[in-house]
């Protein structure tokens, strides 16, 4: 409109270094990091990060350079989500359980100038540079994150040489008065993650300053902070000048007692992590100071964990999402009106994943081919799409894999779905973990949901196992609690009871299930196990 300028004054990039600008001005002497006996201020934080900053441009580290870091969560691991933004970088978190041969693919990949690596995981980083070494590939600064653990660096088992930088010295190089990177372009990139690969080779995802904006205040780390970069509460706890709580190693004893110690208030997790609290030895189980809000992701969670952690505290809250959407893209917003409701049905609409949020502009289930919306019957099955801030920018190097996602105009996340008639989106499965049997739709979730149910059963997943009659039947990959015994009969049994007849598992193969870093069950794994079964239709007429 006539007389509208833009200028400074009314427009200015969003990136998250601004949440941490705050942070430090409203809320200078509260608490923000706590890890063992370390703790900082969100001053002292702010003033960590700029020096870090400042250290990595005096190392040469220029805009849109990529700075790598292979690390748990740890004070060091937090700093680097605003340090290397600070000084126009690009953070690629690494997942700690890779080997090195894959850590030398992604840092080749990436072109990471730096490597900041945790002392526990140093010897992984050695490996990778070695095998760079016999490449054409340039190496990376490596810098090492002593053990803050105790206070002392952790060098006797690293043979770390002179040529290696460390963390607090690197801190120490830093200046104050420096003048930080902002983005120019809120598109610009802040960050790269790499997908898990479990299908497929892992695929570099770029987040931008823009699409990191989500919100969450005392905040336990129980999701590795290489993951969709926590889910994007690295920079979401600073919004709200929270305090977070390190947690190097994942336990129920550590969960519990970090929970009484420091009255946490929000945390997140697998549901590998809600199957943990709940099954944790009563000797590791403490009475929680107050309700504590866990965001939990992946398979929906069964109704018994749900009625389990409420008893013991904990609320928890389903989200849905990709590495594609910044973690998760959609939430079971609760409503009041459904507190009077049976806790039978309450169970089932927590297990749905719910609607958009903020930063997503609009979610939808659509015919992949037509791409007309599917009716909201709570029947329609279509593919979940997503529009908004908080979908990557692309691949990085991949540009015919960025088009096929983007195709539409609209992500397509692979995933089957329903849209209730309240507009809740509640998924069915993956587009390739969809059973077909003679010629019914079976959904691998609704099956592991009962399976769940079963009072012996700690883990379930269900794959096809192809049959010659049916085309395909469910095989269930079963795991179960200590100190419980159940048949292969009893569990179809149980199915069956609980299931229309087809839907229930013709196979059950008790073992553990495999898993990514993230806690994901690895089902490619076990469709190749189900299918070296063979035909079951052809095994019973051998019989």
């Amino acid at each position: 409109m006539e007389g509208s300028i833009k200028c400074s004054a009314n427009y200015v990039p969003l990136t998250p270094i601004t949440f941490l600008d705050r942070a430090a001005v409203i809320y200078p002497d509260s608490v923000s990091l706590v890890h063992g006996d370390v703790k900082y201020t969100w001053k002292q934080t702010r003033q960590r990060c700029v020096r870090l900053a400042s250290a990595l441009a005096q190392l040469g580290i220029a805009p849109r350079h990529v700075v790598a870091v292979l690390a748990p969560n740890v004070p060091a691991m937090y700093e680097l989500h605003f340090g290397v933004p600070m000084a126009g970088a690009v953070l690629c978190t690494l997942n700690i359980r890779h080997d090195s041969s894959t850590v030398a693919v992604l840092l080749k990949h990436s072109e990471a100038k730096f490597l900041f690596v945790d002392y526990e995981f140093f010897h992984i980083a050695e490996g990778a540079l070695k095998i760079l070494s016999n490449t054409s590939a340039k190496l990376p600064q490596l810098v090492l994150i002593p053990d803050h653990d105790r206070q002392v660096p952790s060098r006797s088992n690293t043979n770390s040489t002179s040529a290696n930088l460390d963390y607090d010295s690197l801190l120490a190089m830093g200046k104050l008065d420096f003048d930080i990177r902002r983005p120019e372009d809120e598109w610009e990139p802040i960050s790269l993650n790499y997908t898990s690969g479990t299908t497929s080779s892992p695929k570099g995802v770029i987040y931008s300053h823009r699409g990191a904006m989500p919100s969450m205040p005392v905040y336990l780390w129980t999701v590795p902070m290489f993951h969709c970069n926590g889910w994007c509460l690295t920079w979401g706890v600073a919004a709200q000048g929270g305090t977070n709580v390190c947690l190097r190693n994942v336990s129920a004893g550590g969960i519990f007692s970090n929970i009484a110690k420091y009255k946490v208030t929000h945390m997140g997790g697998a549901p590998t992590v809600l199957n943990m609290i709940i099954n944790a030895p009563a000797g590791n189980q403490r009475r929680l100071p107050g309700k504590v809000v866990i965001m939990t992701g992946a398979a929906p969670p069964p109704p018994h964990v749900l009625f389990k952690m409420d008893e013991l505290g904990f609320r928890v809250v389903h989200s849905y999402g990709l590495t594609e959407t910044y973690g998760p893209g959609i939430v079971c917003t609760w409503k009041p009106e459904w507190d009077s409701l049976p806790q039978e049905v309450q169970a089932k609409i927590k297990a749905r994943q719910g609607l958009n949020h903020l930063g997503i502009e609009e979610i939808d289930v659509k015919d992949p081919v037509t791409m007309k919306s599917m009716p909201p019957d709570a029947r329609s099955i279509g593919e979940v799409m997503f529009r908004g801030n908080t979908v990557m920018n692309g691949y990085l190097k991949n540009i015919k894999a960025t088009k096929d996602a983007f195709n539409g105009g609209w992500f397509r996340s692979g995933d089957l779905g329903v849209r209730h008639p309240d507009g809740y989106i509640e998924l069915k499965d993956r587009s390739k973990d969809i059973i077909i049997s003679g010629g019914e739709n079976i959904s691998s979730i609704e099956v592991e949901s009962v399976l769940f149910s079963h009072p012996a059963v700690l883990e379930a997943a269900v794959v096809a196992r192809p049959d010659d009659y049916w085309g395909e039947t469910p095989c269930a990959f079963v795991k179960l609690k200590d100190g419980h015994e159940a048949s292969v009969d009893e569990i179809i049994k149980y199915c069956r009871d609980n299931l229309p007849h087809y839907m229930a598992p013709r196979t059950v193969v008790f073992q553990d299930l495999p898993k990514t870093s993230t806690g994901k069950t690895q089902k490619y794994v076990l469709r190749e196990k189900a299918k070296a079964l063979g035909s079951m239709s052809k095994s019973k007429s051998k019989l």
